[in-house]
């Protein structure tokens, strides 16, 4: 009996070399390949690609839709062609394109920094804002203070938050964090301008949606999560559109506006980044 078990549990081992493990490594070399900057996932990509996929059916009813382009597409990405978090030593590319359906500018890096939790000194995660400075809407001098430009630049470009954390964390861990940002952000905008019932109904109700795009998965070390801003549409009718790249998406000019916006108030979310945007546009503007 002994030696029936042992031959067919060796015949079972040499099929699972044959046929699996060569499907596992061509998955994983094909969810390297989506990002020229993005390293390997930790976690089971099989896993997270299902949720994912889950997540976006369930809750994605956009007419942006973000995918990844294949591997031989994308361009080789070298030291040159990056910027390093002095205090994580993460690099971020110094143009970002992402491939959608819709057509996406090509956005430029403007400021790199760290988010830490105060009271402990925890390095949560690195990021980078990225901005499309070719816009001509922007307009704005180039002696106007820095919380002037980057005012502009927000409320008329579009912009994307490249988030990639420090360890390995939760997509639940930093929503929460978001979600207590947008909290403050929208008791402060009702002290100085108060909003209509439908107004506060509409941010209200847009911040829920917001909350249920986050999948209750991990987030592997390394990771980029990337949430993007259109530009605001031509038609003023049409509310502007917050992506959380291949997870969901959020149509309301406030949680566009002030998703943004929280990372540069004061002392922002990450003072590092705040510092890092306002020393690269000292020269930015007409």
């Amino acid at each position: 009996m002994s030696g029936l078990f042992q031959t067919r549990f060796a015949s079972l081992s040499s099929r699972w070399h044959q046929n699996v493990r060569p499907l596992t490594r061509r998955l994983h070399s094909v969810r390297a390949g989506t990002s020229s900057a993005r390293p390997h996932r930790l976690a089971s990509p099989l896993l997270l690609g299902a949720v994912t996929a889950l997540s976006a059916a369930v809750i994605l009813n956009s007419t942006v839709h973000l995918d990844a382009e294949p591997k031989s597409k994308l361009e080789e990405v070298t030291e040159e062609d990056v910027v390093v978090d002095p205090a994580t030593s993460i690099a971020f590319p110094k143009t970002l394109r992402i491939p959608s359906k819709a057509p996406l500018p090509t956005f430029s890096l403007v400021g790199v920094g760290v988010r830490t939790v105060s009271f402990l000194g925890i390095k949560v995660y690195s990021i980078g804002f990225y901005a499309d400075l070719s816009n001509p809407n922007i307009r704005v001098s180039s002696s106007a203070s820095p919380e002037e430009k980057i005012d502009a630049i927000i409320r008329n470009s579009a912009c994307v938050m490249r988030i990639v954390p420090t360890r390995s964390t939760s997509y639940g861990h930093l929503r929460d964090g978001f979600m207590r940002a947008l909290q403050a952000r929208l008791l402060l905008t009702k002290q100085r301008e108060p909003l209509t019932p439908d107004e506060e109904l509409l941010a209200q109700s847009a911040l829920r949606k917001f909350k249920t795009a986050f999948p209750n998965t991990p987030l592997a070390k390394h990771e980029p999560l990337e949430i993007l801003v259109t530009a605001p549409p031509e038609d003023p009718k049409q509310a502007r559109p917050l992506i959380i790249r291949d997870m969901g998406s959020v149509q309301n000019d406030w949680l566009a506006r002030e998703f943004l916006l929280a990372y540069f108030e004061g002392n922002g979310i990450s003072p590092p980044l705040k510092q890092s945007v306002s020393e690269n546009l000292k020269d930015f503007g007409n």
